[in-house]
């Protein structure tokens, strides 16, 4: 028997963001796993299409052979409820709900609450990206726990990098650079440490919400840590490796994650992580491998970085624990085996 399925996705599959670099990687794993893989692009602007996107959506989903199992990216699903209730063999692959999107006005985000509760009840089975984001589901949008499987994003194994000499601590972030990830937190935090020798670099995508960018860009002008913070906008995933191998810790200010790649991605690398309790971050950064502390809030961050920037032993104590911890980190090949069961149990 053919193991065959569609993936739908909106826009392009190599824009440089943690949730296509899941789809990207689950669906390499299923083909390596002996999936055959329909990718259906849906269009650029989602969650906030067009109305001529919106219709080339729908009709490329409609021509998928009815006895097809579809799965839709949650960022393009959640804006397509009366599509989904014509697709018989529906999967929906939920990152976060978009309606915790920061930067939206209390209107949108009603909105797409609304819109997505509509399209996740016409799925056949949903898929999460992490437990708090099942729970979300089950308590806000009223899906069942057994219509969902908790498929967390895999880890690949890093080795140990050589420790550095030099006595500038190098901070890392990696996230696209719109609201959500709180860049705006981290550069408040860092203006208070200038007494520190610390250097930062910010690795994501500036071309996702040009407001973002700009605000990120004048937030480290007017601090005058020009300097010190590197914004290097999307980089290849050989330069991400290279830019994890050389930092010492990371740090993220995220006011939302429905799982947190960049910061498995720290834990796997052996990093420190200074983050916040946002959405499924405590789930993935365990409290001996990191600090958290409560979104929106710059001094707390400030004493966090300045707890683990001023002082090597803990630096190091917690890039053991992370090390550690890196351990117990799904494998790709072991999400690809749940997303696998998923589909099976549609098809």
């Amino acid at each position: 028997m053919v193991k065959r399925f569609a993936f739908a996705v909106p826009g392009d599959l190599s824009t440089p963001t943690g949730g296509y670099a899941y789809d990207r990687r689950i669906i390499a794993e299923l083909g390596a796993l002996g999936w055959q893989i329909d990718i259906i692009d849906l269009g650029q602007g989602f969650p906030f299409p067009s109305e001529t996107t919106r219709k080339m959506a729908h009709e490329r989903l409609l021509a998928i052979p009815a006895d097809r199992v579809v799965v839709i990216d949650g960022l393009a699903l959640g804006v397509l409820p009366e599509t989904a209730r014509t697709l018989d063999r529906l999967v929906a692959l939920v990152h976060h709900p978009l309606a915790v999107e920061s930067g939206i006005s209390k209107e949108q985000a009603e909105t797409l609450r609304a819109s997505e509760k509509a399209a996740l009840s016409a799925a056949r089975h949903v898929v999460v990206t992490s437990a708090a984001t099942a729970d979300q589901l089950s308590s806000h949008y009223a899906i069942p726990a057994e219509r969902m499987t908790v498929v967390r994003p895999g880890s690949d194994p890093v080795p140990p990098a050589a420790r550095r000499t030099d006595d500038t601590v190098r901070l890392l972030s990696v996230g696209a650079v719109v609201p959500r990830k709180g860049y705006d937190v981290l550069v408040a935090a860092l203006a208070t440490l200038v007494d520190l020798r610390w250097s930062l670099t910010i690795a994501g995508d500036c071309t996702r919400n040009p407001k973002a960018a700009a605000q990120l860009k004048a937030d480290i002008e007017r601090q005058g840590l020009g300097n010190r913070i590197a914004v290097a906008g999307a980089v290849s995933a050989q330069r991400l490796g290279e830019l994890y191998a050389q930092a010492d810790i990371f740090a993220l200010a995220s006011r939302f994650e429905g799982y947190g790649m960049a910061y498995a991605e720290a834990i796997a690398h052996g990093l420190p992580v200074i983050g916040t309790n946002a959405g499924a971050i405590p789930g993935t950064v365990t409290p001996d491998a990191g600090l958290l502390v409560a979104p929106d809030d710059a001094s707390a961050f400030a004493s966090a970085l300045r707890r683990l920037i001023g002082n090597e032993d803990e630096r190091r104590r917690f890039a053991d624990a992370a090390r550690k911890a890196a351990g117990q980190l799904p494998t790709w090949p072991d999400s690809a085996k749940l997303f696998a069961r998923a589909l099976e149990a549609v098809g």
